[in-house]
């Protein structure tokens, strides 16, 4: 075995003991291949015709695909890498295609923005890959389009497989171009086991000092506040704050605390950029007033949903305030889009301190 790979090998291993876990019978494949992949990363690009093989993981939530390619990432030499999160990537995507300068040198707006967000990178981790909405599955055409031409890996997770992505059947067929050029041009490692680890122990940081989750899920009252050292907002405190492109009401500011009400943040027009603008400037956020997720609107539901989920992802300390947002759900009835993934989210909530 070259002595790349097994140091990649034990790169993961000794990461996965620092956490105070072991490899998972479902990940070794992935082990293998990313080792593999670390091995291949190395050789000088004119020593072999074509470049490595792109790798497409998934699996249901919790089982550590994040885990797996982050600490592949941290374990590659630095430079002429790029990790990327879906919703991070797709907001810097529209603001560099919406820039007056973004097109030049016979660009178009989409090749320009894709030039700033990957650079020279010969490798690209991409995180948390789905396909939802008709107008982002064209820009995932052209991103998959360009990283081809440019002889660059692809390393991705998802909870779909390449089968799954775009399940909506009105627009479905429109990915299906797509979903081909996954199958043939990607190496497809299913890490589904039996286990939800999210739901097992406290987080510990990964191989890259993140946590992936902080936070907690509390009832109302001033008791429950007063455990964490917080303090109801006074009238006076509240204040708007510039997130993306718009000010949204706040209750309080407070250092790099900021607190909403649910109703203010996520049942009005915000979207996945607001929540990312307020990950940037802040690192705890408290939501009260949260409610069952079947009380709240379809809209409310999924921009909750997106905010667990980009607040989780950025390490941001999470404090929702209210009722559970889980309490109630209908048997088989999927409220929200990756609601799945939002209920491991908040299982790891109700566990941290």
């Amino acid at each position: 075995m070259p002595q790349r790979e097994q140091a990649m090998r034990r790169h993961f291993h000794q990461a996965a003991a620092r956490c105070g876990f072991s490899v998972a019978p479902a990940q070794e494949a992935a082990v293998e291949r990313l080792a593999r992949l670390a091995v291949e990363l190395a050789r000088p690009a004119w020593t072999f015709p074509r470049p490595p093989r792109d790798l497409y993981v998934w699996g249901p939530v919790g089982r550590g695909k994040s885990w797996l390619v982050d600490t592949f990432y941290e374990g590659l030499p630095a430079g002429r890498k790029r990790r990327l999160h879906f919703h991070d990537f797709f907001r810097r995507l529209h603001d560099g295609v919406s820039r007056p300068s973004a097109r030049h040198d016979g660009q178009s707006a989409v090749d320009s923005a894709l030039d700033e967000l990957i650079g020279d990178s010969r490798v690209l981790v991409f995180d948390e890959f789905h396909a939802h909405d008709a107008g982002d599955a064209m820009l995932i055409a052209r991103l998959f389009k360009t990283l081809l031409d440019r002889r660059i890996t692809l390393v991705t997770t998802s909870n779909y497989p390449p089968a799954g992505l775009m399940p909506d059947p009105l627009y479905h067929h429109l990915f299906e171009p797509t979903i081909k050029l996954i199958q043939d041009r990607m190496d497809v490692l299913d890490v589904s086991g039996p286990v939800d680890f999210r739901r097992l122990s406290a987080p510990q940081p990964d191989a890259g000092g993140r946590r992936f989750a902080t936070g907690r899920c509390l009832p109302p009252g001033v008791a429950a506040l007063e455990a964490l050292g917080f303090a109801v907002p006074a009238p006076a405190e509240a204040t708007p704050v510039l997130t993306h492109l718009r000010e949204l009401p706040a209750r309080a500011v407070r250092g790099e605390l900021v607190w909403f009400s649910f109703d203010a943040l996520c049942e009005t027009a915000t979207a996945v950029p607001d929540y990312l603008a307020l990950t940037e400037r802040f690192n705890t956020l408290v939501l009260d007033g949260v409610p069952p997720l079947a009380e709240a609107s379809a809209d409310g539901r999924q921009r909750f949903a997106n905010l667990v989920d980009v607040a989780c992802d950025r390490d941001a300390r999470l404090i929702l305030i209210g009722s559970d947002p889980l309490t109630s759900l209908p048997d088989g009835q999927a409220l929200t889009r990756d609601l799945d993934r939002t209920t491991s989210w908040l299982a790891m909530l109700r566990r941290t301190k």
